[in-house]
């Protein structure tokens, strides 16, 4: 066995597990749930069947995800935040085969308590804030916030909110990484989204307020609102 199950954890058969995945106390991996290598379930989280989950996802305590999920690589899903796959469910109605199919994609960040309603995308390296409730469609590296969810500005890779100059360009205080704004999507000019960061810039070594930057702090800034 590739992977870590902890004592006190349950895992299904069939189903796939990544090598150096690890899954804690209390947890249910159920069956046909597709897992990739190098994730990490926290306390009490339950994967549903046939859920399909890429590389090191890191899903933090009280986490349940639900048949028709797909999460890919890199997505980090913060304490006890809620993930539903039926609109309108009723305990007297089966709504079984009605399931409805909730993307999160590579490198999203979801915050404690926040939920996402089922049927939508979040977009690559988005993020949604603690206690946000999001019901539509998030465009990649943007920052969500509130009940209900709505769109304050962009995020860089590295989790750090970034301002847009004049000319739509934008930098990260920690990666040094350079981000344009067009026709209101975000992409990142020095890495491409489909490739991991190089290992020198994923180990932060200095404290997260030592990058902490406000608009007032660069000339021409907007705050780039989606």
């Amino acid at each position: 066995m590739a992977y870590f199950k902890h004592e006190s954890a349950f895992v299904d058969e069939p189903c796939t597990i990544g090598d150096g995945t690890k899954i804690w106390h209390f947890s249910h991996i159920q069956k046909g749930a597709v897992i990739g290598a190098n994730c990490i379930f926290g306390q009490n989280c339950n994967v549903a069947n046939d859920v399909v989950i890429g590389s090191n996802v890191k899903v933090q305590n009280n986490v349940s995800l639900y048949t028709g999920t797909i999460i890919e690589d890199d997505v980090f899903l913060g304490p006890s935040c809620v993930l539903t796959n039926v609109t309108n469910p009723r305990s007297q109605v089966n709504r079984h085969s009605l399931y409805e199919q909730t993307i999160l994609k590579r490198g999203c960040t979801i915050g404690a308590n926040a939920t996402i309603v089922c049927g939508i995308s979040i977009g690559r390296y988005a993020f949604i804030a603690a206690g946000a409730v999001v019901a539509k469609d998030v465009l990649d590296y943007a920052l969500i916030i509130g009940v209900p969810g709505h769109q304050v500005g962009w995020m860089s890779r590295h989790g750090h909110r970034i301002y847009f100059n004049e000319s739509n360009l934008a930098f990260c205080p920690e990666s040094g990484f350079r981000y344009v704004l067009e026709n209101g999507s975000v992409h990142c000019l020095d890495l491409d989204e489909e490739s991991p960061i190089p290992a020198g810039l994923a180990q932060s070594k200095k404290a997260y307020n030592e990058f902490k930057i406000s608009p007032r702090s660069i000339k021409n800034s907007t705050a780039g609102k989606g």
